[in-house]
């Protein structure tokens, strides 16, 4: 009985870690643009281009589907969803009335290295902003970086349930927006919004720093509707 559990759980291990690899492959490549909205996914292709069996590919289109980053369409396969009016207007709805009590309760519970990191990701940002590039890796950096602020801020309220809710609402919505259609004074607001909720975490003051969120997620909710893609008939 040992002896079988001892040769069983590396292959668990590895088709997992197989899924893993495939489930961030493609998930990236949406997030690259490489995959574009009701363009179909193919199981066959993505193993001959990663170099895998099918079965952790169907595994990880599986689970990508589950978290609406594709659809699957019957008798046709998997495609990469469409981000709607409808979709923002519904995850800015629960954003602007969840992310401001995160980042209010943050201010209680921020500690000094995660203050000093979420400084660190608004300056580089800022630098990006600044070098006035409208290539597409700056932008893609910048909306990078962007969540990763956005995820340590919510994280800093230790309220694990309010924390979950959040994480795929804020994950969704960052990555959709599309910082290569923002010009530099849309890019320099958004910025100055990070920083004076930064200035209001450290000096501890929940009101203002709930107000200032919800005036970053106002603009960003303004921005995103404006540049939203046309669904596909």
């Amino acid at each position: 009985m040992n002896d079988n559990n001892t040769k069983t759980a590396p292959r668990n291990t590895a088709t997992r870690t197989a899924v893993e690899q495939v489930y961030e492959a493609i998930k990236q490549r949406i997030l690259d643009g490489e995959y574009v909205s009701h363009q179909y996914v193919r199981e066959s292709t993505v193993a001959k281009e990663l170099d895998v069996s099918r079965t952790p590919v169907r595994e990880a289109l599986r689970e990508l589907v589950s978290e609406g980053w594709l659809e699957a369409i019957p008798h046709h396969g998997a495609r990469v969803t469409a981000w709607t009016e409808k979709d923002a207007r519904e995850v800015f709805e629960i954003r602007l009335v969840l992310e401001p009590m995160a980042v209010a309760a943050a201010c209680l519970r921020m500690d000094e290295s995660r203050l000093n990191y979420l400084k660190g990701l608004a300056r580089q940002m800022e630098a990006l902003t600044e070098r006035k590039d409208d290539a597409a890796d700056v932008r893609n950096e910048i909306a990078a970086l962007n969540h990763e602020f956005h995820r340590e801020l919510i994280a800093a309220c230790d309220n694990q349930r309010l924390i979950a809710m959040l994480q795929s609402l804020v994950r969704t919505s960052v990555i959709r927006r599309n910082f290569g259609q923002y010009n530099i004074a849309h890019l320099r607001r958004s910025m100055q919004h990070h920083a004076e909720i930064l200035q209001a975490v450290e000096a501890r003051n929940p009101a203002w720093a709930e107000s200032m969120m919800r005036s970053h997620l106002l603009a960003a909710r303004e921005l995103h509707l404006k540049f939203i893609e046309t669904p596909a008939d």
